[in-house]
């Protein structure tokens, strides 16, 4: 861990990550369990005539919020690649301090509220668009910070 930095909220003993790297894990651990809402509302409303080998079946057929949690999914994957990059290539350059960490954390935060919302039906215009910009600004804060200094 480098000097002046807190320790992470979640830690395995041998292997101390950064709060950055921290948030990050959990954001692949979100992205990479966002097709489980999808698969059950898709295996909870069967499709009829459709060989879902050949072709995914039309989200037209399902209700809507299994169209919803198709597209959080996706969502989720679009914002975390271009975090994850700006969060990787700080942590190789040691630049970490209150602008990386804050950006961090409040991304994880906004893009659990965002899957939740989105799925949900709660997070509704101008809800969830503020969300999904707001996480887009802590990845400009992060690349910015690596950017200016």
């Amino acid at each position: 861990m480098r000097r002046g930095l807190a320790p992470s909220p979640l830690r395995i003993e041998s292997c101390a990550m950064t709060p950055e790297l921290t948030y990050l894990t959990l954001t692949a651990i979100l992205a990479a369990s966002m097709w489980i809402p999808y698969i059950v509302g898709v295996n909870m409303h069967p499709q009829t005539g459709i060989d879902d080998f050949e072709r995914p079946p039309p989200l037209t057929g399902f209700p809507a919020w299994v169209h919803r949690a198709h597209r959080a999914h996706l969502n989720l994957i679009e914002a975390a690649v271009p975090f994850g990059l700006v969060v990787l290539v700080a942590h190789s350059l040691e630049v970490s301090g209150p602008v990386t960490i804050w950006a961090s954390a409040a991304f994880f935060w906004l893009r659990l509220a965002h899957a939740i919302g989105m799925v949900s039906g709660v997070a509704r215009f101008p809800v969830r668009p503020i969300i999904f910009t707001l996480s887009w600004v802590c990845t400009l804060a992060i690349a910015v910070r690596l950017l200016v200094g």
